[in-house]
């Protein structure tokens, strides 16, 4: 039997390699194809056909894991293999659609470069040697160490129970809250980064401040979009991506795209208006101007609903924002930028979109402030066309006995912040003030899952002197990413496909109840995350009470008081009393506690629930779907409680200003010889975690440096010819994309390639990683990576 998977070679036997249990191997056939290794599991055949058959199958809901908005699906299972991925008809949010992404979602699970066994680290840290070991030595491992690295026992000693050595990063998610309580919570460690601060940190927190919500947009009724360096024709497709492009063209929704790069969102949009980077926060304040000036705005609602409304509209005159002011500064000319606010105001339901994508400038939390605000003087906010607070379905909050460790010290990542966020952090921040020795006490551990800041914070270079520097390092993750070769423990985790995962709530407008299960069991030795949290929170759970123990007065006064076994269980200190009931199982309970026992019947047959759902839920044509019936949908829902937050005093104490203002600072200026490097994704993949996927692959094969054809010219560059890309923190070399598609002093590359890892066979060298140049810059307000902020040099080589 032939392995279908995809067409490509690799996949056939001629790379196919053997691994020995205890002996050392490369990363070249660490993680290949096992054909000529004894197969560990027997459900999996030596060569795997994923072609659709047509005899007896079962059909599984599952909840995609290949980006971050969750489209829902049925997996086709045949004789124990996943043989297609269906878009799921009752989910609202993806309304039946899985894109290219959600397709190749299958070939995640099948991928021959997969992590299939726990790995302990046997050569040096980043060479990439490791020997496979059992999970009980990998576990035992991670407590004890080898000879080649302490274990967290010694370290926690050492350190006399200062739970805040330990540090710990996280991707996005259904198993991230769990993740976050095991290392968080459980473990006690304070230090935790995430994805937000390198991704859409800024955009959440200007909106949540000014609206009080990140709001969803109604696409469907909507006449007048502006969208601005969100690329929603490449970065996303969704139904609400489609939504928004088959109204433009002269179809009912006028669209204005505002980015540097002619993107596909600026061909299908009515007018595309290059805008030098950085600097959208002015043309903003302009558009707010004419308003003022002209008296455009709802008056009545932001009298009604507006705080410090007066201030900003006398604060935006004063300051004589006008389109003739940020026309010179954004490249914008100011007839385009009266047109539009006169259009945005003349229509019935305009929308500025708050865009999902990564902190571009060092303003971009006034920009988004700047946007809500002037998304509400419209009045198009909390209702039909405009953007929708909505009415989540809620589930009840899941509650962790955690312990308190007396000797845990507070996090220390504030330097240079207005408001670090407790939850989240700064990856810049933390990283660079443990290498510049500004850590009040030490870090020497990462726990990380599913996340590769070698590859996604800017300056890699510095991620990987950080991860150099730890005692230990823990990675939990599906495949061997460039983070995970500088790992001392490896655990290998099941793909979404081949687990159930905790039970989620999704959608305003529409809300539902949705649940991934497992369509089969995990292959190879892997395990689900909630198992892995269970089994770590197990071995580790006694041990360190012991050390806690020696070192904690309040606890050693509590055991004088109730006796150890009290103790032990009631304040937490069991690791693994978070775990004890398995997802299925709690998913149930849940459910049926809040919603009853046929509100699970339904989500467990269907993937999906909402109230009413049998009654609302109709096929309205072969691909179209009615959820709610608009007049049940949840359009309006604040009332007088709505506010907008035009002044924000209380930033003013922190050195951040209380209202959009803009300084010449921010001016977008590009030395002589130099190119402003800006980087994106695209729908075809997902950062970095998507680009060793051979159904992608085929569809984008690398990543390319977009320069002027002007420019290329001047310098002897044609399409394809290898250039180099040298900025103040690193460089790289890709090959060439001469276009009139960007302005002569910029530059783009696509993020996620580029990976260094060996054990990914279509990822490795393929590319170059941007992460690699950008530089180390942060916003003010949260610490989060300021992406476009670096220039470069490009030569041919």
């Amino acid at each position: 039997m032939e392995v279908e998977i995809s067409r490509r070679r690799f996949l056939q036997g001629s790379v196919a390699m053997t691994i020995f249990g205890a002996g050392v191997a490369s990363t070249t056939n660490l993680f290949a194809h096992e054909k000529e290794h004894k197969n560990s599991n027997p459900r999996l055949p030596n060569s795997v056909t994923t072609k659709t058959g047509t005899g007896k199958a079962k059909e599984v809901p599952f909840l995609c894991g290949m980006c971050v908005n969750k489209c829902a699906g049925f997996a086709r299972v045949e004789d124990g293999i996943i043989t297609k991925l269906n878009p799921n008809p009752y989910f609202p949010k993806s309304r039946n659609m899985l894109c290219p992404r959600g397709n190749a979602g299958i070939q995640t699970t099948y991928d021959p470069d997969r992590l299939k066994y726990p790995l302990i680290r046997i050569g040096k840290r980043g060479e990439g040697k490791f020997k496979r070991v059992s999970w009980e030595e990998a576990y035992d491992a991670i407590l004890n160490g080898t000879k080649d690295f302490k274990g967290l026992a010694q370290i926690l000693d050492e350190e006399k129970d200062n739970r805040s050595t330990i540090g710990y990063c996280n991707g996005e998610g259904l198993s991230k809250e769990g993740f976050e309580d095991l290392v968080g919570q459980k473990l006690g460690s304070p230090n935790y980064v995430d994805e937000v601060s390198i991704c859409l940190e800024t955009s959440g927190g200007g909106f949540f401040a000014t609206l009080g919500v990140y709001p969803e947009i109604d696409f469907e009724h909507a006449d007048y979009l502006i969208i601005a360096g969100a690329n929603r024709a490449e970065a996303i497709i969704t139904p609400d991506t489609m939504d928004m492009f088959k109204e433009t063209k002269g179809r009912g929704l006028k669209t204005v795209c505002i980015d540097p790069r002619f993107t596909n969102t600026a061909a299908k949009a009515d007018k595309w208006l290059p805008v030098n980077p950085g600097t959208d926060l002015a043309y903003v304040l302009a558009m707010t101007y004419v308003a003022f000036s002209e008296n455009l705005q709802k008056e009545e609602f932001m009298k009604k609903h507006g705080v410090g409304y007066e201030e900003y509209k006398q604060h935006i005159l004063s300051k004589k924002y006008t389109p003739e002011w940020a026309e010179k500064i954004t490249g914008i000319k100011a007839k385009d930028i009266y047109e539009m606010t006169h259009d945005f105001f003349n229509a019935e339901n305009p929308i500025i979109y708050p865009g999902r994508r990564s902190i571009f400038s060092p303003n971009d939390y006034q920009f988004r402030r700047a946007m809500a605000i002037f998304q509400a003087l419209s009045g198009n906010i909390d209702k039909k066309g405009g953007y929708i607070y909505g009415n989540p379905i809620q589930l009840p909050p899941e509650y962790v006995n955690a312990p308190i460790y007396a000797q845990a010290k507070p996090r220390f990542d504030t330097e240079g912040i207005a408001f670090p966020t407790i939850k989240s952090g700064s990856w810049i921040v933390f990283r660079n003030m443990i290498l510049e020795g500004k850590n009040p006490y030490p870090v020497r551990v990462m726990f990380m899952r599913k996340h590769n800041p070698m590859m996604g914070v800017p300056n890699a270079a510095k991620t990987k002197e950080l991860l150099m520097k730890m005692d230990l390092n823990i990675m939990i993750d599906i495949l061997p990413s460039d983070t995970a070769m500088f790992a001392d423990v490896i655990l290998p985790e099941a793909s979404y496909l081949e687990r159930t995962s905790p039970v989620k709530a999704y959608g305003f407008l529409e809300p539902a109840i949705v649940q991934r299960k497992a369509a089969i069991e995990p292959l190879y030795e892997t395990k689900t995350p909630e198992v892995i949290y269970k089994e770590i929170a197990e071995k580790l759970s006694k041990p360190l009470f012991e050390i806690s123990k020696k070192y904690d007065k309040d606890l050693q006064e509590e055991i004088k008081k109730r006796g150890e076994e009290a103790v032990y269980k009631e304040d937490g200190y069991d690791l693994a009393d978070a775990w004890e009931m398995p997802v299925e199982e709690k998913n149930k309970e849940i459910v049926e506690k809040v919603y009853g026992k046929k509100a699970w019947e339904i989500l467990d047959e269907k993937g999906v629930y909402y109230p009413h759902m049998e009654e609302y839920h109709k096929q309205l044509s072969p691909n179209d779907f009615q959820y709610y019936p608009k007049s049940k949908r949840f359009y309006s829902t604040q009332g007088d409680k709505l506010r907008v937050i035009c002044k924000y005093a209380h930033l003013e104490t922190r050195g951040i200003d209380s209202m959009p203002t803009w300084h010449d600072e921010w001016k977008f200026s590009v030395p002589k010889g130099k190119f402003r490097l800006i980087t994106g994704r695209h729908a075809q993949f997902t950062q970095s975690g998507t680009t060793n996927n051979a159904m992608l692959r085929d569809l984008i094969p690398t990543n390319y440096l977009w320069i002027n054809k002007r420019v290329a010219k001047e310098k002897g560059i044609e399409f394809g010819d290898m250039v180099e890309v040298k900025s103040e923190v690193g460089k790289v070399q890709l090959k060439a994309y001469p276009t009139e598609k960007i302005a002569p002093n910029q530059t783009f590359m696509l993020h996620g390639f580029g990976s260094e890892s060996k054990g990914l066979e279509l990822a490795y060298g393929n590319g170059a990683n941007d992460a690699v140049i950008i530089k180390d810059d942060i916003e003010p307000v949260f610490g989060a990576a300021v992406m476009h902020s670096t220039n470069v040099e490009i030569r041919k080589v």
